[in-house]
């Protein structure tokens, strides 16, 4: 397996089969294109003998290495314990199933914490949760015109009678990073858990879980050049005091048992090479995976940082486009809308050039109609660490050519 060990963009872009198609991709906070490496890895563990986890067959012994490998990867890329990491479907479905566990012994009166910011996975489960229990939901608005989620906005929810909050590290809107590590502390502070989606933040800078004040950390690995799979990330102890619903016969340990059925081996395989890949996209060579993690993170932060702020020049000098993301913290993912045309128009004349760049709310209902955007929201343009100054030149390009033609 050869892994890149500095960050070159068009190294990396080699790596990726997708790319050789041709399209410019600003779509990656929906789901980023795959490399090589991960997509082999896929491949041979699927062609090797496989079976329920074990250690007598060649197929058990192959499945138990391959959850083991992953729960590894994910704590190193996670800054997590391996015993806290939870496989699943998907962040959706992760959260749905710890809602419902997690609010279990909740009771009227109770009252859980939402963010106006967040996505939708990171809202409705909560809010099922609470109706199904009796307790109340408070939500903790953000400021629409500096895109700002602060402490002081949780702080004016969370009441002694708070027993979770549940916040986004990243909003996959509008890109605001709220600062989560003191909004913890006030969470904390009124004695409730913190549950992070950390889905948006986890594909463009390292994660600490611990750093973050998170109780419980969501991502899914499709975001940072994985497979479709959903990760949890908690400490064991806590897990220890959850029961989830599961089958009489299934493995009652932590972490296995909130994982219903049997594991996707392949996609886990796959994960792991994912992880790998990152580990040597930075400058360091030695040290530990989780060292060479945060410096290959660092890499890719500094390069879409570098890329966001070609592509805010850019678009600063086009007459009628709007820039909804705008918190001094953010990820490379910016809203647009274009006075007096839809974003569905300009995300299909963009296409039609080889660009993608969708359109919608993209499950960030709250924030969309926040903004004064309804349910339709805008056009989302979302840097990867394949994006490259050529593309940023390509959108800007067709939004020029856009504007002067429906002018």
């Amino acid at each position: 397996m050869t892994i890149l060990r500095h960050y070159d963009v068009q190294a990396l872009r080699s790596r990726i089969p997708a790319l050789k198609a041709g399209s410019a991709h600003f779509d990656g906070a929906g789901g980023t294109q795959i490399p090589d490496l991960v997509i082999d890895a896929i491949a041979h563990a699927l062609s090797s003998p496989l079976a329920n986890r074990g250690t007598v067959t060649a197929g058990q012994r192959n499945a138990e290495a391959i959850v083991v490998e992953a729960r590894r990867a994910m704590a190193d890329f996670l800054g997590a314990d391996p015993a806290g990491i939870v496989f699943g479907r998907s962040t959706t479905q992760l959260v749905f199933d710890f809602a419902r566990t997690v609010s279990d012994g909740w009771k009227p009166g109770d009252e859980v914490v939402v963010t106006r910011l967040d996505h939708e996975a990171n809202i409705r489960p909560w809010v099922t949760a609470a109706a199904r229990t009796g307790a109340l939901v408070r939500w903790a608005d953000f400021d629409p015109v500096t895109g700002e989620l602060t402490p002081d906005h949780v702080r004016a929810a969370v009441s002694e009678r708070t027993r979770l909050v549940a916040v986004t590290a990243a909003s996959n809107l509008i890109g605001t990073r709220p600062d989560v590590p003191r909004i913890a502390e006030v969470a904390h502070a009124a004695g409730a858990l913190v549950f992070v989606d950390a889905a948006h933040y986890s594909a463009h800078a390292g994660v600490d879980v611990e750093a973050l004040g998170a109780d419980f950390a969501v991502c899914s690995a499709y975001k940072f050049l994985g497979p479709h799979v959903g990760v949890l990330a908690a400490r064991p102890d806590l897990l220890r005091g959850l029961r989830p619903d599961k089958l009489l016969a299934a493995i009652d340990d932590v972490p296995e048992r909130f994982e219903l059925g049997i594991l996707p081996y392949g996609v886990l395989a796959g994960l792991r090479a994912t992880v790998e890949f990152f580990a040597g996209l930075g400058t360091l060579r030695e040290g530990t995976r989780r060292d060479r993690l945060l410096s290959g993170m660092a890499a890719v932060e500094g390069h879409e940082d570098a890329l966001r702020a070609r592509l805010e020049g850019g678009l600063a000098v086009l007459d009628g486009v709007i820039v909804h993301s705008r918190a001094a913290r953010r990820a490379p993912t910016l809203l647009l809308t274009v006075a007096g045309h839809d974003a569905r128009d300009v995300s299909d004349f963009l296409a039609a050039r080889g660009v993608d760049a969708g359109h919608g709310s993209f499950y960030a209902v709250e924030a969309s109609r926040r903004l004064g955007l309804g349910d339709h929201g805008g056009l989302r343009v979302s840097l990867a660490p394949y994006s490259s100054a050529d593309d940023v030149d390509r959108l800007l390009e067709g939004l020029s050519d856009y504007l002067h033609l429906t002018r």
